[in-house]
This record gives structure tokens, sequence and C-alpha cells, in this order.
């Protein structure tokens, strides 16, 4: 496929050929590259969901969510301790998690939270959610 059309001369100036050209091409010689940004805007809403779905492999103290959301992320995504700690306290007043105190031998003791079988079926049905949105904004926006 002809990419490019030179125009003897002096200069040996190239342009593209734009006929040529994919629409996401034309697109990306027009516009600057952006870094893609995770917006807060979109994850709103589903901190609950991420913190069921790190418990549904099995117990974890607060801050190994924290650090559990950080490796899952490859630590491109940091939700703040505070907004974890809310997330904690409203799943367990909604009968998804239950708090306990660890027996850690050496420093501080933990607490640590264990999904329920309402937290379960809170989660199975917040996935289902998810992926019809998912779907919808596809439609939406995807070609």
């Amino acid at each position: 496929m002809k990419r490019a059309v030179c125009a003897a001369g002096a200069q040996n100036v190239c342009k593209p050929d734009m006929a040529a050209i994919s629409k996401e091409e034309k697109l990306e010689t027009t516009v600057p590259a952006i870094p893609a940004v995770l917006s807060a805007d979109l994850l709103r809403g589903h901190t609950d969901t991420i913190v069921l779905r790190i418990l549904m492999r099995g117990d974890a103290y607060g801050f190994e969510i924290y650090n559990r959301i950080l490796e899952r992320t490859g630590e491109q995504y940091e939700l703040k301790e505070t907004t974890l700690y809310s997330s904690y306290k409203r799943l367990e007043a909604d009968g998804c998690i239950v708090s306990y105190w660890g027996d850690e031998t050496q420093g501080a003791r933990r607490k640590y939270y264990r999904i329920t079988d309402r937290g379960r079926v809170v989660f199975e049905q917040n996935m289902r959610d998810w992926k019809f949105t998912q779907k919808i904004i596809n439609d939406l926006l995807v070609d």
C-alpha cells in the first residue's frame, strides 16, 4: 500500500498519501498521543466490588487488601486507605463482610476481613451489573 507521495525537487519533500491512510492513522498524525488515564468517575461505586473480589480469594487485613490492589494493577492504580476503610465499614454494616482481630505473635494486631455468603451474592450481582454496563458502553463507544 502506498503510504507517502514524494515530490521531486531540491529538498525531496515527502507528504503522506492521505487517501491510502486509514482513519485511525490520520487521527494519529493530527492528534498528539496523550497517555491514558483512569478516571475516578469510572471507578466510583466499584470500590466495594473490588474489595469483595479480593476477599473471594481469602481473608485479608486492610493494608494487605491495599497492597493486592496495587499488585493486581501493576501499581497503576491506588485506592486511598481512607476510601478502603470506608468501604470496609459499609460492607460490614451491610453484612457483606465480617471483621476479626488476628493473633499476631509479633508486631501490631491486625484487623482481618472475611467475605460472608451475603457478600458473595452481592459480588456476583455486581459482576453481572458490571458486565452489562461494560457491554452497553462498548456498544455506544466502540465500532
